[in-house]
C-alpha cells in the first residue's frame, strides 16, 4: 500500500473482521488497523491468523474459530466483550462459494454454505446489534457478491444465500435506523482470492479466468469507506465491478 491513509481516523475503535485469514478479510484487517483501529482477526486457521497478527503488531489480536458452528457467534461475541468490553466495528466477511449446477451440485455442501454464507452473519449481527443499539453508536457492514443479483445457471444457492442476506441487511439497517448503528453491505464482484483457487482444485473454472479481476485491497477500501462515515450518512449498499465486467 502505497498511497496516504490516516493513522487517525478509526482510532480508538474496536473491529472485528471475519474470514481475516486470507483475501480480502486480510486486506480489511490491514486497513483497519492502518486507520488506528485495534482489530480482532477471526478465521480457521490459526496459522494464518498469526502470522497477520504479527505482522498488524500489538493491535491485532487473532482468534482461531469454526464460524459454521451453530455456538460460534455467541463464542466471538464473549471473546470480544472479554477484549474490548465493546464492539464499535463488525465485518462479516466470512464466505463459502460452490457452483451449483442441478446435475453436479454436492449435497453434503450445502448446509455449510448455509451456515456459513448465511446463518453465521445473522447471528453475529443480532448479538453485536444489540450491543451497538444499547451503546448508542456502531457499523455493521455484511459482505454479499454480485452474485445475489445474477440469475444465471451455477449460482442458484450461493446467489440464493446472498440475496436472502441482502434482505436480511437491509432490514437490520431499518431496524435500527436512529439508533446510531450504521449497516451496510457491499456486494463485490469479480475478485482474485483462495475462493477461486479452491474452485479450481475442484476441477470448476474460477471466474477471475475470464476476466481481469480486482484484488482484496479494492474491496477493503469500499469497506473503510463505510467505516469511515461520519454525522448522519449512512452508505448502506455499494456494488463493486471489475472495469471489465458487463453485467
Amino acid at each position: 500500500m502505497n498511497e496516504s491513509i490516516s493513522m487517525t481516523s478509526l482510532a480508538g475503535k474496536n473491529a472485528i473482521v471475519t474470514g481475516a485469514s486470507s483475501g480480502i478479510g486480510a486486506a480489511t484487517a490491514r486497513r483497519l488497523a492502518l486507520a488506528g483501529a485495534n482489530v480482532m482477526l477471526v478465521a480457521r486457521r490459526h496459522d494464518r491468523l498469526e502470522e497477520l497478527a504479527t505482522e498488524l503488531g500489538p493491535v491485532a489480536t487473532p482468534l482461531a474459530l469454526d464460524l459454521g458452528e451453530t455456538d460460534a457467534a455467541q463464542a466471538l461475541f464473549d471473546a470480544a466483550t472479554a477484549q474490548f468490553g465493546r464492539t464499535d466495528i463488525l465485518i462479516n466477511n466470512a464466505g463459502v462459494l460452490r457452483t451449483s449446477h442441478v446435475d453436479s451440485f454436492d449435497l453434503s455442501e450445502l448446509e455449510p454454505m448455509i451456515a456459513i454464507n448465511y446463518t453465521a452473519v445473522v447471528r453475529t449481527s443480532l448479538l453485536f446489534a444489540r450491543q451497538m443499539k444499547a451503546g448508542g453508536s456502531g457499523q455493521i457492514v455484511n459482505l454479499s457478491s454480485i452474485g445475489a443479483s445474477l440469475t444465471a445457471a451455477g449460482t442458484g444457492v450461493y446467489g440464493g444465500l446472498k440475496a436472502a442476506l441482502e434482505r436480511f441487511t437491509d432490514v437490520l439497517r431499518i431496524e435500527l435506523a436512529g439508533s446510531g448503528v450504521r449497516v451496510g453491505l457491499i456486494a463485490p464482484g469479480t475478485t482474485t482470492t483462495e475462493i477461486f483457487a479452491d474452485m479450481k482444485n475442484k476441477g470448476h473454472p474460477g471466474w477471475d479466468e475470464f476476466i481481469p479481476p480486482m484484488v482484496p485491497d479494492d474491496i477493503a477500501k469500499a469497506i473503510l469507506f463505510m467505516c469511515e462515515q461520519t454525522g448522519n450518512a449512512n452508505a448502506a449498499r455499494m456494488h463493486i465491478y471489475a472495469t471489465s465486467e458487463g453485467f
